[in-house]
Formats: C-alpha cells, sequence, structure tokens
C-alpha cells in the first residue's frame, strides 16, 4: 500500500523528491501518512478535495483485494 500511495503521489506533484509516506500500524487499520512539498499540497488535494478522494478509494479497494483497511492521512 505505501509504494501505491508513493508512485500516485509522485505522479502528481513538481518534487517528487519530496514526497514521504510513512506506515503506521494500528491494531485494525494502516495509517498511511503522505506528506509533500507546501508548493504540491494542492495538487495532491484537488480542487475541493476530488484528487484526494480518488487516491483513498484506490487505496482501500487495493487493501480491500488483501483483506485490510487502509486510511492515507495528507499532512
Amino acid at each position: 500500500m505505501k509504494e501505491l500511495v508513493e508512485y500516485l503521489a509522485k505522479s502528481l506533484v513538481d518534487h517528487p523528491e519530496d514526497v514521504h509516506v510513512n506506515e503506521v500500524e494500528g491494531e485494525r487499520t494502516i495509517i498511511l501518512e503522505l506528506s509533500v512539498s507546501p508548493e504540491d499540497m494542492g495538487k495532491v488535494i484537488g480542487k475541493q478535495g476530488r484528487i484526494a478522494k480518488a487516491i483513498r478509494t484506490v487505496v482501500k479497494a487495493a487493501a480491500a483485494k488483501e483483506g485490510k483497511k487502509v486510511s492515507v492521512e495528507i499532512l
């Protein structure tokens, strides 16, 4: 999952070297914390959060295929 979020984010931003994904495992879910350059924040979030929602949807679908629960937080 971490690699998927990293790949999606790097494809969207102007500064892919500033993309970092931190994986935090909880009891039932995995939280992926995505951090990007402040200049690229708008590109990752999108208008009215549409791109962020799309990233979360793709990751949840991939996680469901593996039987896991994953949430993506943009820092």
